[in-house]
């Protein structure tokens, strides 16, 4: 499949358009030439050199990730970034990158992939920024004790085995559950406000222990990597669909 074609598909379907004035990440195709051929696409979290040499290993025409190269545009091409890029000059690997898109998109997303796991219902975009989502909120269909809410988060995402801090300030029962994955904290005073009995994200913020302590609710910090591999996933099942060779790179910070 040519590289346009995977690209356009790729950009319908996470709209990226849609969240060009809201994401400092320059989304959708980030290096590579106005056409190739793509065999086999690997996918990662994050697009740094270690995912990019490995990609190259997989022999992968295509890198999809969630966290890019340019945050805001790139000044020079010199020291780390020069580094990182050269792999993909040198081997004509190009790269494809989706961050608030991905983490909005309602069924593909990181956050429809949290939700996913704690089986949640009822489920609504959250997480407003300008005229979209980037998370989702959910009821469970039986509560959940914070203990409960934090094994299931502790045995199916990928925590490299690291406990899953809690600030255990909610009810004893937990229904309403809020998800805005990554660095989400700043959405606390949206889920306090929806009526969520929790919030989960994956880092904290200090100002987010008394914020959280005050309005009575549990913040569960599961890891930004963490939360955020499931719209990876999700687009790897995508692609592997259209007929292309995947390949997924487990590259985990422990953050």
């Amino acid at each position: 499949m040519q590289l346009s074609r995977v690209v356009d598909r790729l950009d319908e379907e996470l709209r990226t358009a849609d969240y060009a004035d809201l994401d400092a990440s320059a989304n959708g195709l980030q290096v590579g030439p106005d056409e190739a051929d793509i065999e086999h696409v690997a996918f990662a979290v994050d697009g740094v050199r270690e995912t990019f040499e490995k990609a190259i290993a997989a022999d992968a025409d295509l890198l999809v990730v969630h966290h890019g190269l340019s945050w805001g545009g790139i000044d020079r091409i010199t020291g780390q970034t020069y580094d990182r890029l050269a792999p993909l000059l040198e081997h004509d690997l190009a790269l494809y990158v989706s961050h608030l898109p991905l983490d909005g998109h309602q069924e593909l997303g990181n956050a429809a992939g949290v939700a996913d796991v704690l089986e949640l219902e009822d489920r609504t975009p959250f997480g407003e920024l300008g005229p979209e989502y980037i998370g989702q909120l959910g009821a469970a269909p039986d509560p959940y004790s914070p203990d409960e809410l934090r094994e299931r988060l502790e045995a199916d995402l990928d925590t490299g085995g690291r406990p899953v801090p809690v600030l255990d300030f909610g009810p004893d029962e937990i229904e309403d559950v809020a998800i805005v994955t990554g660095s989400g904290v700043d959405w606390l005073d949206e889920a306090v406000a929806a009526g969520a009995d929790a919030l989960v994200t994956g880092e904290g913020k200090g100002k987010v222990y008394h914020e959280a302590k005050e309005a009575g609710i549990h913040v569960f910090l599961a890891g930004h990597y963490a939360t955020e591999t499931f719209g990876v996933w999700s687009l790897q099942e995508v692609i592997e669909e259209w007929g292309l060779e995947t390949t997924f790179l487990d590259v985990p910070t422990g953050l």
